[in-house]
C-alpha cells in the first residue's frame, strides 16, 4: 500500500515524545521514535526497557518520554519481564478481565549490553517460548551508560575503557558477535537489521512488520553513540550512511527463514570511510597499523559475501 512517510510521521500520535535527556547526536532516540510511530492509531503498547542509556534518560521519575505503559526492569531481564506481561495479558483476556477488542502490543528495548551480553539468556528464552512480542536492540557497540566498556557487539580493534588501544594490545581483539543470525537460529517469523537515520522508511516498515507479525520478532538497529565512538554530534547521519555504504551494517530482513537484502550499494565503499570519522579507531591509521584496516576489511567482506549467499540459497530453496 502506497503511503507518504512524512505525513505518517507528522500526523500520528507520538508514543515517544520530546523532553528526554539522551545526548545530542545519539542514534537511540530516532530508533525509539520511529519504531513507536509504526504502532497503529487504535493500538496501545506495553514497553519494557533494560537498564541503560535509554531507560535512565527517558524515564526519570516522575517524568517520562513514553506515552504508553512503561516497565523499567533490570539489565538482564527486559525480554523475560515483557514476556510475563504478554502472558498475563493473554490470560486476563481469556478470563474476561480485559475487553476482547482491546489490542495491546508488547515491545522491549535494550542496548547491546542488555541484549548481546547480560540479557541474552532472557531474550533467547522469550523467543524460544514464542511470546507475541518484539525485541528491539539499539546497538551502540559498547556499555555506553556505565563508561564505554567493551561488549560482544564492540567491533574488533575499537578503543574502549576496558579494551584500550595501546602499544601491546590494539583495542578489542575479538570480532563482533552477529546477534541477528543468532536470532535467525531461533526460527522466528521475522528478524531484521536497520539503522537509526538515513533510511527511516526502512526502519518504519520493518518495525510495522515486526509489531504486526504474530509471534516473537527481533529488530537489531544500528544506533551510533557520539560519546563512545568519538564523532561530532552533527555526524549521526554521516556515520549511518557510511555503515551501510561500506556494508559494515547491511540492511536485511529474514522472513520465515528467507533472507532478503533491502539495500545493495552500487559501489561498496572501503571500510576506511566508516572508520576514519571515529576516534575509537584513530590508532588504526597510525604508521605500521595498516594490517588492522586490512583485517577489518576482510571481516566485513566475508560477512557481506556470506549474507549474499544466504539470500541466494534461501530464495533457491523456496523456488524449488
Amino acid at each position: 500500500m502506497a503511503y507518504n512517510l512524512k505525513e505518517v510521521v507528522a500526523n500520528k500520535k507520538p508514543h515517544f515524545t520530546s523532553g528526554h535527556r539522551m545526548c545530542a547526536g545519539c542514534g537511540a532516540p530516532p530508533v525509539a521514535r520511529m519504531i513507536m510511530r509504526a504502532l497503529h492509531e487504535e493500538d496501545h503498547a506495553v514497553v519494557a526497557t533494560a537498564t541503560g542509556c535509554m531507560e535512565v534518560s527517558t524515564f526519570i521519575y516522575p517524568y517520562t518520554a513514553w506515552t504508553d505503559s512503561f516497565i523499567h526492569t533490570a539489565f538482564e531481564c527486559a525480554a523475560s519481564t515483557l514476556a510475563g506481561a504478554e502472558a498475563a495479558y493473554k490470560s486476563m483476556k481469556r478470563q474476561g478481565k480485559l475487553p476482547q477488542d482491546k489490542n495491546t502490543k508488547f515491545i522491549a528495548f535494550g542496548g547491546d549490553g542488555g541484549t548481546y551480553d547480560i540479557g541474552l539468556q532472557a531474550l533467547s528464552g522469550a523467543m524460544e517460548r514464542g511470546h507475541d512480542m518484539v525485541y528491539v536492540c539499539y546497538d551502540n557497540g559498547a556499555y555506553m551508560n556505565t563508561g564505554i566498556q567493551r561488549s560482544s557487539a564492540t567491533p574488533r580493534f575499537a578503543d574502549t575503557t576496558t579494551s584500550p588501544a595501546g602499544s601491546v594490545i590494539p583495542g578489542k581483539m575479538q570480532p563482533r558477535k552477529d546477534l541477528a543470525k543468532i536470532m535467525v537460529g531461533h526460527h522466528l517469523p521475522y528478524v531484521a537489521q536497520s539503522i537509526a537515520v538515513n533510511n527511516f522508511k526502512d526502519l518504519y516498515e520493518k518495525a510495522e512488520k515486526a509489531i504486526y507479525t504474530e509471534g516473537p520478532c527481533f529488530l537489531n538497529v544500528f544506533a551510533p553513540c557520539p560519546r563512545g565512538w568519538g564523532y561530532p554530534t552533527d555526524g549521526l547521519m554521516q556515520i549511518n550512511k557510511l555503515a551501510v555504504e561500506t556494508c559494515y551494517w547491511p540492511l536485511y530482513e529474514v522472513i520465515d527463514g528467507k533472507y532478503k537484502i533491502n539495500y545493495k550499494p552500487a559501489k561498496k565503499l572501503p571500510i576506511e570511510e566508516f572508520l576514519r570519522p571515529q576516534k575509537r579507531f584513530k590508532h588504526m591509521f597510525n604508521p605500521g597499523n595498516e594490517w588492522m584496516i586490512e583485517e577489518f576489511q576482510k571481516e566485513v567482506d566475508n560477512r557481506w559475501e556470506e549474507l549474499l549467499m544466504l539470500e541466494k540459497a534461501t530464495n533457491q530453496i523456496e523456488e524449488n
